[in-house]
């Protein structure tokens, strides 16, 4: 076996390399000289330039019959090698760590870029003349291996500024994890790079990377900022919770004092809607939104306002009015549906970039809660109004509108008729409900519909709500509980008792499964099998 014996000079010190094929035997001789090292980026072993580690290496030819090559006895000084075959060294590579990222700055070399190269996500910016790398674990070392003596200067900042759109320079520091929860219920997470941080955020349901400002978002929840904490505190990281401040309140909407003549929707709108049986809802929605628009442009005549005319308006929504994506959502399909279905016009595409709602978790309340909003509800009437919300998963318009007709006990099913999307549907009954709903009957002998109002009149929608949240609050939920909870509540709890997801879907009404899919893990059981989750309750 050969060893070739080389003169080197090694992160600035004048070291001897040894080069030989693999051999085990020989690697457990090299590892007795003091000082030996491996070097991942020359693959090859060296020791220190001293006489001793001369001495060794010829011994280690001597003993073993190992054939050394560029070393000769006696040994000419490494010194005088090192001096004839090693260059000056220009230090020449700049470095700055900044943010999640390292900036490189080197001359042009074909082993150096293929090196950077190797390095996941590197990309070379071309205005700055530097590299920029991800800022992972472990990156800064090689590139310090990798360089070695040729670096001049590495700078490491020690705090992360957001490159937030919205001028926002908030900035933290590289061992800590900065959550902000927003006026929207989402939370923005800002921090360095740190792999069991992401592992844990990419768990969490409706998690986006804003690729523009460098944070992650979340929907708001308290369990989710407590398995970010354990996460934070396993890793060494601090916490720390914010909220975003109030933003500045937009524009008012045009009202009849500020315009002279202020116009209304044409009949026709009205009645292409309700031809289209649009629900009362959606009818009254897209009717409010239309006549605004129509008003904004109070001087031109309806049917000659043009396509550029319509984009500021959506634009004035958006950064005068500060309205809700839900609302910009509502105001194009208003418009749309004048210009498409009412005047019969080509369907048009507004090039405005169209508002995704926030995804937003909804609130559930526990099984203890709603235990006690119902057992501490003394009116009977209110009482079933929760329990039907809660045990069948029904929507608040679809409460008031439920008809004695529809209750069917022998299937223990509620026919729910033209709903959200004018569809039909079942959803379970309550076997706890039927008791409390006879003696409802015994005592307010209801007609046609199970709940009526004020001389026997449809049952208001603001009086459900008030009714649930009085409830609440007098079991003491610190929560706005609302209609739109309890139905929630239920989806969530059939699917903690086993509910596959497919059934919750078909007696939520949901039209897509992804709709459903809020409600966390797919389960299976059989729909037959199906138990609403108030027979559960100690009530």
């Amino acid at each position: 076996m050969k060893i070739t014996v080389s003169g080197i000079l090694h992160k600035g010190e004048p070291r001897i390399r040894l080069d030989f094929a693999y051999n085990t035997a020989t690697i457990a001789m090299v590892k007795k000289i003091e000082g030996a090292a491996w070097s991942q980026s020359l693959k090859a072993w060296h020791v220190p330039d001293t006489q001793q580690a001369i001495e060794k290496i010829n011994i280690l030819g001597n003993d073993s019959g190992i054939e050394l090559e560029g070393l000769s006895v006696p040994p000419p000084p490494v010194e005088t090698v090192v001096q004839n075959t090693v260059p000056e060294i220009k230090k020449d590579i700049f470095i700055e760590v900044i943010n999640r990222k390292i900036l490189l700055k080197m001359p042009k070399s074909d082993a150096d870029v293929k090196f950077v190269l190797l390095l996941r996500y590197s990309r070379w910016l071309k205005n700055d003349y530097r590299w920029e790398i991800p800022d992972y674990p472990g990156n800064l070392d090689l590139i310090n291996d990798h360089f070695g003596n040729r670096i001049s200067e590495i700078k490491i900042h020690n705090t992360i500024e957001p490159e937030a759109g919205s001028g926002n320079t908030r900035s933290i520091n590289r061992n800590e994890v900065l959550l902000i929860k927003t006026r929207s219920g989402r939370v923005k997470i800002i921090a360095g790079f740190n792999k069991k941080l992401i592992e844990a955020i990419k768990q969490i349901p409706y998690h986006k990377w804003d690729i523009k400002n460098k944070w992650w978002t979340i929907p708001f929840s308290l369990n989710f900022v407590q398995q970010l904490s354990e996460v934070s505190s396993s890793e060494q990281l601090i916490l720390i919770m914010e909220e975003e401040p109030a933003g500045e309140a937009g524009v008012k909407r045009i009202s009849e004092l500020d315009v002279p003549n202020y116009r209304r929707a044409p009949d026709a709108y009205s009645q292409k809607l309700t031809e289209l049986m649009y629900s009362e809802h959606t009818r009254k929605n897209y009717i409010s939104a239309f006549e605004e628009f129509i008003n904004y442009f109070f001087r031109v005549e309806v049917d000659h306002i043009t396509e550029p005319q319509i984009l500021e308006f959506l634009r004035f929504l958006i950064a005068e009015r500060r309205v809700s994506p839900s609302y910009q959502n509502v105001a194009i399909n208003a418009i749309k549906f004048y210009f498409e279905k009412v005047l019969k016009g080509q369907r048009k595409f507004y090039f405005i970039d169209r508002p995704k709602r926030d995804q937003i978790l909804p609130e559930v309340l526990n099984t203890q809660e709603i235990t006690a909003m119902i057992k501490n509800e003394t009116n009977i009437k209110h009482k079933l109004i929760i329990m039907f919300g809660y045990s069948s998963g029904l929507r608040l318009s679809e409460i008031v509108k439920l008809k004695f007709a529809h209750i069917d006990r022998g299937r223990m099913k509620i026919f729910v008729e033209k709903s959200k999307g004018r569809k039909d549907r079942y959803t379970i009954l309550s076997a706890k409900v039927l008791p409390m709903l006879d003696a409802y009957m015994e005592e307010y002998k209801p007609g046609e519909l199970v709940f009526t109002g004020v001389r026997g009149k449809l049952y208001s929608v603001r009086s459900v709500q008030q009714v649930v949240k009085d409830a609440a609050r007098a079991a003491g939920i610190s929560k706005t509980v609302t209609p739109k909870m309890l139905r929630h509540t239920f989806a969530t709890h059939s699917l903690e008792n086993g509910v596959d997801l497919r059934y919750i879907q078909s007696m939520m009404g949901h039209e897509s499964s992804k709709t459903t899919e809020i409600y966390t893990h797919i389960t299976t059981k059989g729909f037959e099998k199906i138990k609403s989750p108030m027979d559960e309750l100690d009530i």
